[in-house]
């Protein structure tokens, strides 16, 4: 009977494997549909050598079947790693490989993430625990790939002198992130999804405080691809419902277990596949993708780079924390922020917050919605002022301005409901 459910448990992990596989697969064989493979390859020579600084849209720098092609190898990529080190395919695994694939649109490519993954691993060598136990920071550490680009193409340093100088930075960064990941949650408490990204910000800020001290300063910079919404458009949809049919193949129609799920505040950590299956995990993160992509398109925003990777990364966390419940009054909030302040709702930063703000689904998911929409309200605040602070060198800047949100108002809540409930 044990060999019976063992071998049940070892066909799962293989078909969520292969679905996973499928999805990354997919991104690489249909760059072919958008650029011939001579302009993909030359394309991929201009992302490589690119700084990718915040925001640096690949789609612009390179073209879209390079882009994609890009977000193809890493998730490819990022799954053999996992799948080399008998790393269930669950949650967290799911939101990293996800996150990196949108992260491959502006940021993150196949010569800057090598060296921050070898130092996550040298740290687990060095510490003499397997390396499975580093994946999620080894992959989600990527978040300061750019300081990668940046000191190897940005800085000026003759060719050679800046790929070793950027090269040893990046192992550097990967042999200190897990320790300061671990300790980093303790600071909001788990109510920001994007945790390694607010160590990834305090991490760039003192890199950069370093560089700037040596009259090192990196540019302002944005990037961004325009126009191409209907096809790109369709595109994405075409992914998100596929997933939404993935659900309705390997475990029916019944959402019995999503309206279970929508009742999960998603505080760290929230693993949906392991405590509701990957059938309905999937529904949700198709779910998540559709609602992230109309707003998108009701706001009268632009599908560029960067907003793919709000996109992957909604509905990577999808499996990870995120679901409408829980999201929707972060994204209200940040659309409420938009007409009152001086940010419009299309612009790439109005809609970065507002995808990428979803880190703090957590609050409205522990406290309600009137809690989530003042999170999200105060979020496009902070976030908008905070780049500075690592200089584009941190990919995931609404990770590292959640922390602080979630930081502040989460004591300033539990204040407030101790003294209700203290006045019962």
């Amino acid at each position: 009977m044990e060999n019976v459910v063992n071998k049940s448990l070892q066909h799962s992990e293989e078909l969520k494997y292969r679905i996973i596989i499928g999805y990354s697969l997919f991104m690489l064989l249909t760059s072919f549909f958008f650029n011939t493979p001579r302009e993909i390859v030359q394309g991929m020579g201009r992302i490589i050598v690119s700084p990718s600084l915040l925001l640096s849209d690949y789609m612009v720098i390179g073209n879209i079947g390079s882009s994609t092609a890009n977000a193809g190898i890493l998730m490819l990529s990022s799954i053999f790693i996992a799948k080399k080190n008998k790393a269930l395919m669950n949650g967290p695994l799911i939101a990293a490989i996800f996150t990196i694939g949108g992260f491959a649109f502006f940021g993150k490519n196949i010569y800057n993430v090598i060296s921050i993954v070898t130092g996550v691993y040298l740290h687990s060598l060095i510490k003499k625990e397997h390396f499975t136990k580093f994946l999620l920071p080894a992959f989600f550490g990527t978040a300061l790939s750019p300081l990668v680009s940046q000191v190897s193409f940005g800085f000026g340093f003759a060719l050679p002198l800046g790929i070793l100088l950027g090269n040893i930075l990046g192992i550097l960064i990967g042999i200190i992130l897990p320790p300061l990941a671990s300790s980093f949650v303790r600071f909001h408490n788990g109510f920001n999804l994007y945790n390694i990204g607010f160590t990834a910000g305090i991490t760039g800020m003192l890199f950069m405080s370093f560089f700037r001290s040596f009259e090192l300063q990196t540019p302002p910079t944005s990037i961004v691809y325009q126009g191409g919404n209907l096809v790109l458009g369709s595109y994405l949809l075409l992914i998100f419902i596929s997933m939404i049919v993935v659900k309705l193949i390997i475990s029916g129609p019944n959402l019995d277990k999503f309206k279970k799920l929508m009742t999960y505040s998603g505080r760290l950590v929230t693993d949906f596949v392991t405590l509701e299956g990957f059938g309905v995990t999937m529904f949700n993160m198709g779910l998540l993708g559709i609602i992230g992509l109309i707003y998108v398109l009701l706001v009268g925003g632009e599908i560029s780079g960067p907003v793919i990777g709000g996109l992957f990364t909604l509905i990577g966390f999808g499996a990870f924390g995120k679901h409408p419940k829980n999201i929707m009054p972060l994204i209200v909030g940040v659309y409420i922020a938009s007409l009152l302040k001086t940010w419009e709702a299309s612009s790439v930063s109005g809609l970065l917050t507002a995808l990428f703000g979803t880190t703090l689904a957590p609050i409205s998911g522990q406290y309600g919605w009137k809690f989530g929409i003042l999170a999200g309200f105060i979020h496009m605040s902070v976030v908008t002022n905070i780049g500075y602070l690592h200089g584009g060198m941190n990919l995931y800047n609404n990770g590292f301005s959640g922390g602080f949100v979630a930081a502040i108002l989460v004591p300033i809540i539990e204040s407030f409901k101790k003294e209700q409930e203290d006045e019962r």
